[in-house]
């Protein structure tokens, strides 16, 4: 009916033969109905075929597709219209598919023939693939000596026994977190083309409350493949960079680095590369301790400071990151671009670090409970040829192409690093021999690397179960890495593996959420948290000031005095020296374990000069623990031997006592004991005048001494300073003890009568906190030094800050740390044990620069030790966070001093001179700069000048007679002038009668005056 030429005789005869006379017009009519209901057919099937073909075009995820389809049937073949309308309706709902139409000749038989040889063609391709993929697929059996090959692996590599595939590295991580750290840390991740910058916030009392900031920079190729110096320059640069995007580039930062390659570690701060991995091929780095390259690098820029505390591997730090939030874990595991594991092995299998242990009597034996992390390096198991017979082709063309040929052949058949590069070998065998089969290719590789690693972790869980005598074990294993977070299928088969090889042990796999870089802050976290809360920011340090200033008004005041730890005894000293004074004069200076006496002239000739001639005696401890009287009967009989010796006997000279210990004074001669401090406990001596007991000691002696004025050795170091700089107002003494005096407002100075001029108060400040107020500050090592001193409660700023305590707190922070297996292997000696052994003097002997780790080796030495060259940069590391901690807080409350001078005197700008003695500032080698850097931080705007005593208190004692004795001098000069103008009572009375006499004459002269008017 639809022919275009005989359509409709067609219609006609059809029509005819059901019997019909149909005319011209129904014939039309009729091939009207034919052609709509054949156009549907053909737009419906076209509807369809759009469909399919939009189908395929998704599936292939393309823009344009090109197909043929091939066609067959009667209405397609027969019908004159159909595949015109059909192509044509296709093409308009596709027009982005370019689509051919192909008429099948042979009809559907030849097809089902055709289909049973594609069928045949692929079952015997997929047979050749399986034969491909079949070395890729493992047994159980397998598996189970994979997992026996790396239990024997971890075995041979805890032994000290020559070199082992899985190398097994003590990692110096002794605990996992308990919750307890808190802090500011810095953590740098190196591990693959990124370095990681991150600053992680861990809140004190939150456990799981971390805040992290971090950037991230790219490494390029270049730097990787360079030099060793290129490298640790570039990550000196990133550090700086980040530390400038936080803004912290002047903080002194605890940090931990992540360093993602095989170690040989002797400390937690020390990390010998052993190897190159991943990529990396930087030279002069392998056999180099990286801590030490990447602390040269960042001196080089000489722009920041970083305390570096721990090196560890990314495995170590992914198990520290996942501890924090389960404190089951005790296992990491890395399954990314690298693959490694670690775990918590029991310290006295670990064969290389027992055998370092050289027991000397007397040692403290480690707890065989003790665990070290192990850091397996598992990537390195097959080396030996051990897993050849799993190796297929592939694996073998995969290594012959890498950077490191026949080494981390473990690591090569399971990390993300490598699979590709397997997937890619296999499909160039498959493409070779006409077959492609992607899909099975990636899920063969991938699934044998997600089994190994899962034997390798059964057998690491099993040797932990072991290692405890259980025959059941909960443990967590932290992980990282793009393989096991991304891959859609590589976690499950891992753990599946893991199950069936280890099915006494029930594992819980952890991701890591925030990566190794903070676990590495978590282990700096661990070891620094003995010595983080000696650590103290600014804001820190300037709320201690505002704590101070608060005493000092307390102290000030008449009614609150008494409750003030801070006492502000006024000392009567009310001028500092001007230049005039000038005499002999005779000083005596008791403070500590010597007695000093000195013979000082100040003379005028063209200048003001001192002579001084002094002799020190010796303060035995019978003494300073005996009686009262036998103390100044020992000062009275030296002072008589110094005046003999220097030919003065029978001269009597005025005296100044300079006595470093508070005392109440109403009067510059006279000084009532509140108590004795540093060690001295004679009797009978607080509460009394110490001016009165001298002086009957001298009186008894028979020598011939006027004492003019007793004075603290703090104002003395003042005075002496006030001598060379007039603008002197503020004495400290940072020595055996601590103490600072000022001038003070009269007005202000409730406890003595007068609002006009200054007077020099005593502050006392050993005491600050005796009432509790720096308890949130204070350690347990604090706690401990106060617990054995000979006054338990009291001067407790003191027993932070001053040379008497100091070496006994890095004493027992040692062996604290030491305990933990932090230091010295873990062996304690008796002499470590012993109150007293480090002192003072060796702390600063151990922070020299150039030969304070020799000097720290000495030292140990002594102490039975035998350190090894980390185990003394740690000791100096710590000797340096304690002496820090002093500088820090004398600068807090001379700062609050110097507020308050500021204030006193109404200047917007404050110029002013510290006079500073006491052999903790002279001696130690750092001490004094990092004083003056944190004082001119805090008062920003204060210029201070520091000076140092070079004589001691002893001459500021002089100088305060000196003084004492102008003022005396110069009060009996006016007195005398005034003398001449002061009337006796005969003279008055004489004065009285002339004036009799001369009234009487006046009234004789007016009278007679008068008489002569008359």
């Amino acid at each position: 009916m639809e022919e275009y030429k005989n359509g409709l005789k067609n219609t006609r005869d059809i029509l005819v033969e059901l019997g019909l006379n149909p005319s011209q017009d129904d014939c039309i009519a009729v091939q009207h109905v034919s052609t709509i209901v054949s156009f549907r057919s053909s737009n419906l099937v076209a509807a369809g075929l759009a469909a399919i073909l939009t189908r395929i075009k998704q599936n292939r995820h393309l823009r344009a597709l090109r197909i043929t389809v091939g066609v067959d049937g009667t209405v397609y073949k027969t019908h004159p219209q159909y595949p015109k309308r059909l192509h044509k309706v296709v093409r308009r709902l596709l027009p982005e598919c370019q689509v051919r139409f192909v008429l099948s000749d042979s009809g559907s038989s030849k097809g089902a023939a055709l289909v049973t040889a594609v069928a045949q063609r692929l079952a015997s391709r997929k047979r050749q693939v399986d034969e491909t993929l079949a070395p890729f697929k493992l047994s159980q059996e397998q598996l189970q000596l994979v997992k026996a090959t790396m239990r024997a692996g971890l075995e041979a590599g805890l032994k000290n026994k020559g070199p082992s595939a899985v190398k097994m590295l003590p990692s110096y991580v002794y605990h996992t977190p308990d919750g307890t750290e808190h802090g500011k840390y810095l953590a740098l991740d190196l591990g693959g083309t990124n370095f990681r910058a991150m600053l992680v916030k861990f809140k004190k009392g939150l456990q799981n409350n971390t805040r992290l900031y971090h950037k991230i920079y790219t490494v390029p190729l270049e730097i990787m493949q360079g030099t060793g110096e290129e490298l640790f320059d570039h990550l000196a640069q990133y550090v700086s960079d980040f530390l400038d995007y936080m803004g912290m580039k002047k903080a002194h930062l605890p940090a931990g680095f992540t360093f993602s390659f095989p170690c040989e570690q002797t400390a937690i701060d020390t990390g010998i590369l052993v190897s190159w991995t991943k990529g990396f091929k930087a030279t002069d780095c392998e056999g180099h301790d990286v801590v030490n390259l990447l602390r040269e690098a960042i001196k080089r820029r000489n722009e920041y400071d970083l305390d570096i505390v721990a090196v560890v591997n990314d495995t170590v730090g992914t198990m520290m990151s996942c501890a924090y939030e389960d404190p089951q874990c005790e296992v990491g595991l890395i399954a990314g671009t690298g693959s490694n594991a670690c775990y918590m092995e029991e310290l006295k299998n670990i064969e290389k670090i027992r055998q370092k242990k050289q027991k000397t009597e007397g040692d403290e034996e480690t707890p065989e409970t003790s665990r070290m992390c192990i850091n397996t390096e598992w990537g390195g198991l097959g080396d030996d040829g051990s897993l050849d017979d799993i190796i297929t082709p592939f694996d073998a063309e995969v290594d012959h192409n890498s950077v490191n040929p026949g080494k981390q052949r473990f690591e090569k058949l399971t990390s993300g690093m490598y699979l590709g590069e397997i997937v890619r070998e296999v499909l160039l065998d498959l493409t070779r021999g006409g077959l492609l089969f992607r899909g099975r290719v990636c899920g063969a590789v991938s699934r044998r690397a997600a089994e190994l690693c899962g034997a390798g972790m059964a057998a690491v869980v099993d040797k932990i179960r072991e290692n405890r005598g259980l025959d059941h074990l909960n443990v967590t294993v932290g992980v990282d890495g793009a393989l096991y977070k991304l891959h859609p299928h590589f976690s499950g088969i891992l753990q599946e593996t893991t199950r069936v090889l280890a099915p006494q042990c029930n594992v819980t796999f952890l991701p890591s959420e925030e990566g190794s870089g903070k676990g590495a802050a978590l282990i700096t976290a661990v070891i620094d948290k003995y010595l983080y809360s000696m650590r103290f920011s600014d804001e820190t340090l300037l709320d201690i000031t505002q704590r101070f200033r608060k005493e000092l008004v307390t102290g000030l005041g008449r009614d609150s005095n008494a409750t003030a730890t801070l006492k502000m005894l006024p000392t009567f000293v009310r001028s500092i020296p001007d230049g005039s004074e000038k005499g002999d004069f005779i000083a005596l200076d008791l403070g500590g374990s010597n007695f000093r006496i000195l013979r000082v002239k100040v003379s005028h000739e063209k200048k003001q000069t001192v002579q001084m001639e002094s002799e020190i005696y010796d303060t035995p401890e019978d003494i300073i623990h005996g009686t009262g009287t036998r103390l100044f009967d020992h000062v009275a009989e030296c002072l008589g031997n110094f005046m003999e010796k220097h030919n003065i006997k029978d001269k009597k000279l005025p005296v100044g006592f300079t006595f470093s210990f508070p005392c109440q004074q109403t009067k510059l001669d006279e000084g009532f004991l509140i108590t004795w401090t540093k060690r001295f406990k004679a009797s009978g001596v607080e509460g009394m005048d110490v001016v009165q007991l001298l002086n009957k000691a001298i009186k008894k002696r028979g020598v011939s001494a006027d004492i003019m004025a007793v004075v603290n050795d703090t104002v003395g170091t003042m005075m002496t300073c006030g001598f060379d700089d007039q603008r002197c107002e503020v004495g400290i003494i940072i020595g055996t003890g601590t103490n600072a005096c000022y001038m003070e407002e009269l007005r202000h100075i409730d406890l003595v009568e007068g609002d006009e001029g200054r007077m020099c108060v005593n502050t006392e400040w050993g005491a600050f906190g005796d009432d509790g107020r720096l308890e949130d500050i204070r350690t347990e090592f604090d706690r401990e030094i106060d617990r054995g001193s000979l006054n338990p409660g009291c001067q407790l700023f003191e027993k932070m800050v001053s040379g008497m305590y100091m070496g006994e707190l890095v004493r027992l922070i040692l062996v604290k740390m030491a305990r933990e297996g932090l230091l010295f292997e873990g062996r304690i000696t008796p002499e470590l044990l012993t109150k007293g052994k480090i002192e003072t003097k060796h702390v600063s002997a151990i922070e020299k620069s150039k030969e304070g780790l020799i000097k720290a080796r000495e030292i140990l030495n002594k102490l039975g030790l035998e350190p090894s060259a980390d185990d003394c940069i740690a000791v100096q590391h710590v000797c340096a966070i304690v002496s820090f901690r002093s500088a820090n807080l004398v600068a807090a409350t001379l700062a609050g001093i110097l507020m308050r001078l500021k204030e006193n005197k109404g200047v917007s700008r404050l110029r002013t001179t510290v006079g500073i003695d006491g052999s903790l500032y002279k001696m130690h080698p750092q001490y004094a700069r990092r004083l003056h850097k944190t004082v001119r931080r805090l008062v920003p705007d204060c210029d201070v000048r520091f000076l140092l005593s070079e004589s001691g208190s002893g001459k500021g004692a002089a100088m305060v007679t000196a003084v004492a004795y102008r003022l005396a001098e110069q009060s009996r000069q006016i007195a005398q002038i005034l003398s001449e103008f002061s009337l006796t009572t005969e003279q008055l009375l004489e004065v009285r009668k002339d004036a009799a006499v001369f009234v009487l004459l006046l009234c004789v002269s007016q009278y007679l005056d008068s008489d002569l008017c008359i």
